[in-house]
């Protein structure tokens, strides 16, 4: 196959690990930054251009679209889409994964466990929404958050209510969670891959800090998961539309919830921490899923 590695910088370990598994394999990569392609949108012959040129046509694309250009890179990627391209991840569940607050009700609606989340507009309802979400100790996390950066655990309802108040202040989006204090600092990252959850890891929190992401400071190492985690992931990720998902739950007192769903799962630390070829295994699956475009399908039979 020919691959295109959506991803605006070809020497992180994730983007490295992909070409070096597609290519262990006998496929081509070629990394296409994303915010240097542009677009021409037409009825009948839409295409992609790319540092003055067109590009040329690809069997797959794999999108590593950073958090920061969400919007740019889905239109990128829905480009791909239009002139018949076959996708890893495509632009709708990659979009729907990124707004946490549409994951969250998505998730809700398929009736996944999830911890108590409020989300208000006004000042006035700040005192009722942290009664919604059981009082402190609560966590808040601003809407356009990643990697642990823009979230607050508030002890006392007097520091939630005055940490509310700022980003509101601010004209930030902000949700309210309840702390799963039972999770001791810890959650597990489950990496889907079609309908199986083929690695997973614990992370923990370093001393002091209450968020277990390994940019934080937090250690990660290989753990069994429970059935009802495993299936609880697996949904998790198709509810999305993600054929490949880094799905982050919490053990609570009350069954796994889900804290995210991350359409870009970095591959380092649970490579790291699993001993599997995670990028490997994505390229199998591309593999199964897409058509390279040369082959030419089989007619239907009668």
């Amino acid at each position: 196959m020919h691959i295109a590695l959506l991803s605006r910088n070809r020497n992180l370990y994730s983007s490295r690990r992909l070409i070096e598994a597609a290519e262990a394999r006998g496929h081509t990569v070629r990394v296409v930054d994303t915010l240097r392609c542009y677009m021409s949108i037409v009825s009948h012959d839409p295409s992609i251009h790319y540092r003055g040129e067109e590009l040329e046509p690809f069997d797959s694309v794999i999108p590593r679209i950073g958090a920061s250009v969400t919007f740019y890179g889905c239109a990128v990627l829905r480009q791909f889409e239009m002139i018949g391209t076959h996708v890893l991840n495509d632009s709708v569940s990659i979009a729907r994964s990124r707004d946490k607050l549409r994951s969250l009700q998505l998730l809700s609606r398929k009736g996944l466990g999830l911890p108590i989340t409020g989300f208000a507009h006004s000042p006035d309802d700040i005192p009722d929404l942290i009664t919604m979400v059981r009082g402190a100790p609560l966590v808040i996390k601003l809407l356009e958050g990643t990697q642990g950066i823009g979230v607050v655990l508030a002890e006392t309802n007097q520091a939630a209510e005055s940490v509310i108040q700022a980003f509101m202040g601010m004209k930030a989006n902000i949700m309210v969670q309840e702390y799963i204090k039972e999770a001791k600092g810890a959650d597990i990252r489950c990496l889907v891959i079609g309908d199986k959850v083929v690695a997973a890891m614990k992370r923990q929190a370093a001393d002091g800090e209450f968020r277990s992401n390994l940019h934080r400071g937090g250690s990660a190492s290989i753990i069994r998961i429970t059935p009802e985690e495993r299936s609880t992931a697996i949904r998790a990720a198709k509810a999305m539309g993600l054929r490949v998902a880094g799905v982050d739950l919490l053990r609570s007192n009350h069954g796994p919830v889900i804290m995210e769903v991350n359409s870009s799962p970095g591959l380092r630390g649970i490579e790291a921490a699993t001993g599997k070829d995670i990028a490997g295994l994505i390229i199998e699956h591309l593999e199964k899923n897409s058509m390279p475009r040369h082959r030419v399908p089989p007619k239907p039979k009668g």
